[in-house]
């Protein structure tokens, strides 16, 4: 391919850019690009419509987050479950970005990356630079919660930097890169199985996960976590995800270990050793799916034994801090114990995140028609002792309406050899006309240590809906997200 004397080629293994003078140069540049170049692509991936069978299958290594009295056999279990969650983008509006500049000497990188040090320390090692001539200065750009593009982006600035010296160079990821390329929340399947005795107490739990680990963000490895190192001719493959311990919060098994108190329980982690997907942290981690598993199955233990299921909840619970999240968001709601409408359902969830920070509990209003249209989340959540009143509702608030993005709508896809998710029309995200009337109830402890809010919220959430579904439908679907084919997928499974 020719270009004009302004534009540069880099090309570096299958790293491979261009450096223009002009969003409108390097665009045209790359469409010739992408005309003369092929690439061979394996098919390397999971099928995407049998991905829970894969995560079981897949070659793991066994945690056991909680081992407690005795082990519960499928044959004994009264009720067994599977809950899913696929794979989920960050999905930020705003796109990754990052200016680099190479002095021959120095490197500066302006970056919006979370962790503007540990990426530094992956750049040493990826560009085989002392780590006292990359100079980092972090600047506002386009958040997350979790490791999206950022620091993948910073790594691309700094590469074509060094090979345009005395040049300041700005990389802009395009959508279908941030959708495609990006790190992802790991796809999750929870097994749970349980016993009840003939008065409708459980008294057995078993809580199994597969899932890849929850983070690779940078400077944590032994090797650069950086996709554009990884794509170098001598570049080496990104390391597997890790997850965090479970006295730092936990990773994959975040919340897996139910606050219930019941006897016998047992809890089993399955760590993926192979990531044919890349996946690092996204908000909350394995909290959102494991939540969600154990609260719709705490329902679907309440439906079957004939018990109310805030009922059943607490006389499950002696904690009562647990217990005042819970009461309280039934007692202040407006709309909880009024007659049910024809396809109108409510649903309940609640959770302590973490199972030390921050308790929350969701009601959900919802109307099942061709979609599941959610009409009011009540939200009760307590934080210790509240510093900033408006924080705390503003971080809930955003949670509630993330998690219920999550829920309804959120699901990256794949072929074998690609995600093929690079657009909004093929992720689309909660629109403004479909927030729903939203009610947070903060319960202050002022003698209480502050507690984060950020994060409590999301799985409840995911409970609550689909628990409300159930309610309004009688029919229960267990793999997110609550979408029109997942719905039609569950009836029939039903009929």
């Amino acid at each position: 391919v020719l270009f004009r004397s302004s534009i540069q080629c880099v090309v570096d293994g299958r790293f491979v850019g261009v450096v223009a003078n002009s969003n409108w140069a390097a665009d045209a540049a790359l469409v010739q690009l992408q005309e003369a170049v092929g690439w061979t692509q394996p098919a390397s991936l999971p099928d995407v419509h049998h991905l829970a069978d894969f995560l079981r299958q897949a070659p793991h290594e066994v945690t056991v987050p909680l081992q407690q009295g005795d082990l519960l056999s499928e044959e004994d279990a009264t009720l067994s479950c599977d809950y899913f969650k696929p794979y989920l983008a960050h999905a930020s509006i705003g796109l990754s970005c990052a200016v680099a500049l190479w002095n021959g000497t120095t490197l500066d990188v302006w970056t919006h990356s979370q962790g503007i040090q540990n990426l530094r320390d992956d750049l040493t090692k990826a560009l085989e630079l002392p780590k006292t001539s990359i100079v980092m200065r972090h600047v506002e750009g386009s958040g997350c919660y979790g490791h999206n593009a950022a620091d993948d982006v910073a790594f691309d600035a700094a590469l074509l930097a060094m090979a345009c010296p005395g040049e300041p160079v700005r990389v802009l990821w395009s959508r279908a890169d941030e959708l495609s390329q990006a790190p992802l929340g790991s796809a999750h399947l929870v097994s749970l199985r349980a016993r009840l005795s003939p008065q409708g107490q459980i008294t057995h739990w078993h809580h199994e996960l597969w899932a890849n680990g929850y983070s690779s963000r940078p400077g944590r490895a032994v090797l650069p976590t950086l996709l554009g190192a990884s794509q170098r001719a001598n570049g080496q493959p990104i390391p597997l995800a890790i997850n965090p311990p479970l006295a730092a919060g936990g990773g994959s098994d975040r919340n897996a270990v139910p606050a219930y108190t019941i006897d016998n329980t047992h809890v089993i982690n399955r760590r993926l050793t192979v990531m044919p997907i890349r996946t690092s942290a996204m908000r909350a981690l394995g909290a959102y799916a494991n939540v969600f598993a154990i609260e719709s199955f705490m329902d679907e233990l309440a439906h079957l034994s004939g018990q109310d299921p805030l009922t059943f909840r607490q006389r499950h619970l002696n904690d009562t801090r647990s217990l005042a999240v819970l009461n309280t968001v039934v007692e202040r709601s407006t709309w909880w114990h009024l007659p049910r409408e024809e396809g109108v359902g409510h649903g309940l969830a609640w959770a302590r995140y973490k199972n030390t920070s921050a308790w929350c509990a969701v009601l959900a209003r919802v109307h099942a028609g061709a979609t599941l249209r959610v009409l009011q989340l009540d939200v009760a959540v307590d934080v210790g002792r509240v510093v900033d009143l408006d924080g705390v509702i503003n971080q809930t608030e955003g949670g509630a309406l993330q998690g219920m993005s999550w829920t309804l709508k959120e699901a990256v896809h794949f072929t074998p050899q690609h995600v093929t998710t690079k657009s909004w029309a093929d992720y689309p995200i909660l629109r403004f006309s479909e927030v729903p009337e939203l009610n947070i109830h903060v319960l202050d402890r002022p003698d209480q240590p502050s507690l984060g809010a950020g994060e409590s919220v999301q799985g409840p959430v995911a409970a609550a809906l689909s628990n409300a579904l159930f309610n309004a439908l009688g029919v229960r679907v267990r793999q997110l997200p609550l979408s029109q084919d997942h719905i039609l997928q569950a009836v029939n499974d039903q009929a």
